[in-house]
């Protein structure tokens, strides 16, 4: 670990991660504006946020093809719900689109069953 008793101005552990609670991350908020599945895909616009938040910029920058919200939590390292909260925030000010994923009819459906495990072979 980075961080000694005098070293107050470390904020990231190269093991740990960041040491921020993500609570502080999304001020508190735990329910995002709009409504984001984890399938969800967010996209970046091209106008700028009104916030210089850095783990906004972060998803700017990962989202600059489409990208679905679990994938932008993975790479953030944050949990979902403030991730959906960030999402939102740039949503709300135009800087992101989303596109909600197709919902199949039937979710036994054999042929989507068998293209889900198709694709997480190949992973």
């Amino acid at each position: 670990m980075n961080m000694t008793a005098d070293d107050d101005e470390v904020w990231l552990d190269e093991q740990a991660g960041r040491l921020i609670r993500p609570y502080t991350v999304s001020s508190g908020r735990t329910r995002p504006s709009v409504d984001l599945d984890l399938l969800s895909l967010v996209m970046t616009t091209g106008r700028s946020p009104k916030t210089s938040d850095p783990e906004h910029a972060q998803a700017l920058g990962l989202c600059r093809r489409p990208t679905s919200v679990a994938e932008v939590a993975a790479h953030l390292r944050l949990p979902v719900v403030v991730t959906k909260v960030i999402l939102a925030d740039l949503l709300d000010c135009d800087a992101m689109t989303t596109k909600t994923p197709r919902r199949a009819s039937d979710p036994k459906d054999r042929v989507l069953l068998e293209k889900l495990l198709d694709g997480l072979q190949r992973l």
